[in-house]
């Protein structure tokens, strides 16, 4: 009873029971006012001739004579009111109550309770309340789009459990609905998306006031929003203007924010998913028959009848050719020659390194532009990690050690000669190097010195047992694939000679003798 608040009316009736010879016991034990509050109250009217034949004021004059009755609260100022300026000033400023806790903590040394700052935040703000104001639609004017958390689906068939998101279009007139649940928010499924809500309806309303998802708005700002350019251009095909709200003011989409809630608490619970599709198939017959039939909560109607005889004919007519569905994005091509798009890399003309171009990636295709040009196309591929290569975009050096593997140079060695093929195969038998490069270096030589001189100086390189580039090189430098070999006999008899004894080696007595000189 302490902490218990009278309405005036109450007051009005304790000094008419007392006017009538009411004692305060009696009135307390009728439950209307405790016998301290209602010995204060006879004391005031007393004092202000209440209560004779002379008829009570209005309300706001007895309040204000009843004033007094407050009496101050004796508990302690809590903590957070030496800050209340601060407080207020960030409050104004849309800041939360946590961070206006722990920033209290941080940079004034607060050593009061998060409680004690949420209590004065909701003084400010009773104190400040905002008022909103009710949007109406003309039928066929606008819808609002959103997505929300789906449920965690377990495929039946494959064990995988799938993260989900609810989509969700509502017409803003009738109410009625479309709903989607997809694994991810990217550009693609949202354009998807938009697709089949548009042919659920069997039209396009004027304008989608949508939120400002990443895969629709580049730049949020309440005055000039950036859209994203796939986006613009499924707008543009199907003639319907995009209405972003601002920043942090959801209310500006309430009906769908609504029916997303709808679908999250009357949809999603109790139910079992054999897999995405299967849960997609429920909703769209629970959208069809216990939404769309129910008496909604604003407009008293059922959904489905509000949209068939007051909407759905002043909705504009589909394109007769559905545009394209295209995700734009801005790319960079790397060093490598390559852009990266959802994690897999396409390639792009050497020439345009650093450079920034633009992607369009279709159902099937990916195609690269600079500055409003073609330059690049690709089948579309979708194994993360996976690379497209056109061999044409590659840097010439790049491409020519790509190109000329060892069968190219075992073949162009064998067009040579078969000296050259003979050094070229013992290059790559070589035990401990690659030398792919080597062999590069000794086929280019066959085009500077021609395949005669090449495979002469080839023929003299094996001869002295040293198959390397730089042998070759040198032996065509100098000009000795002209001279011709040492004879072979010779050759023979001279190597029999270093086989045998050494040439400066002297018998032991000898060495001896010299010796015995030397130590004389």
């Amino acid at each position: 009873m302490a902490n218990r608040r009278f309405e005036m009316f109450q007051y009005r009736h304790v000094i008419h029971r007392m006017r009538m010879g009411d004692s305060d016991r009696t009135i307390a034990k009728s439950g209307l006012m405790g016998r301290t509050k209602c010995g204060s109250v006879r004391m005031n009217a007393q004092q202000h001739g209440w209560l004779g034949p002379v008829p009570l004021p209005d309300d706001e004059v007895l309040a204000q004579a009843l004033e007094s009755e407050k009496k101050p609260n004796p508990t302690q100022v809590s903590l957070s009111h030496r800050h209340a300026d601060q407080i207020n000033r960030w409050v104004e400023d849309g800041v939360c109550t946590t961070t206006i806790h722990r920033a209290l903590v941080d940079h004034f040394n607060f050593t009061g309770s998060y409680s004690s700052v949420r209590r004065l935040v909701q003084q400010i703000r009773k104190k400040t309340p905002k008022a909103t104001c009710i949007l109406d639609f003309a039928p066929g004017d606008a819808a609002q789009v959103d997505f929300g958390k789906g449920p965690d689906i377990t495929d039946a068939f494959t064990g995988e459990t799938l993260a989900t998101w609810i989509f969700v279009m509502t017409l803003c007139f009738s109410r009625h609905m479309y709903a989607e649940i997809v694994t991810n928010q990217k550009v693609e499924t949202w354009l998807a998306c938009h697709r089949r809500a548009l042919e659920w309806f069997g039209g396009v309303p004027g304008r989608l006031i949508i939120d400002n998802p990443k895969c629709a708005i580049v730049r949020a700002c309440f005055h000039d929003p950036e859209v994203q350019r796939s986006y613009a251009g499924l707008a543009e095909g199907y003639g319907f203007l995009i209405a972003p709200c601002p920043p942090r003011d959801p209310q500006k989409k309430g009906r769908v924010e609504a029916g997303v809630k709808y679908v999250k608490n009357s949809f999603v619970p109790l139910r079992q998913f054999r897999s995405l599709a299967d849960a997609n198939a429920q909703l769209q017959a629970w959208v069809m028959g216990t939404a769309g039939n129910r008496i909604h909560g604003t407009t008293f109607e059922k959904p489905l009848n509000r949209f068939a005889e007051r909407e759905k004919h002043l909705l504009r007519p589909l394109p007769d050719v559905p545009p394209q569905i295209a995700a734009w994005t801005r790319v960079k091509l790397h060093g490598d020659c390559h852009v990266r798009f959802e994690k897999i890399r396409y390639s792009a003309p050497f020439r345009l390194v650093h450079q920034n171009l633009w992607l369009k990636a279709t159902d099937n295709a990916v195609k690269i532009y600079h500055d409003l040009k073609l330059v690049a196309v690709h089948g579309r591929l979708f194994r993360p990690g996976s690379r497209s290569t056109v061999d044409e975009h590659l840097p010439p050096e790049a491409l020519a050690y790509k190109m000329r593997d060892p069968q190219w140079c075992l073949r162009q060695a064998e067009a040579v000669g078969s000296n050259c093929l003979q050094l070229v195969r013992q290059l790559f038998a070589h035990r401990v190097l690659d030398n792919l490069r080597a062999a590069q270096g000794v086929i280019a030589l066959a085009k500077k010195y021609g395949a005669a001189r090449m495979e002469a100086a080839c023929r003299r390189a094996l001869f002295y047992g040293d198959p390397r580039y730089r042998a070759v090189k040198s032996i065509l430098n100098q000009g000795l694939d002209q001279e011709p070999l040492p004879d072979t006999g010779n050759v023979i008899q001279l190597a029999d000679t270093y086989t045998r004894t050494g040439r400066f080696l002297r018998p032991g007595n000898r060495l001896s003798n010299t010796g015995e000189r030397g130590c004389s």
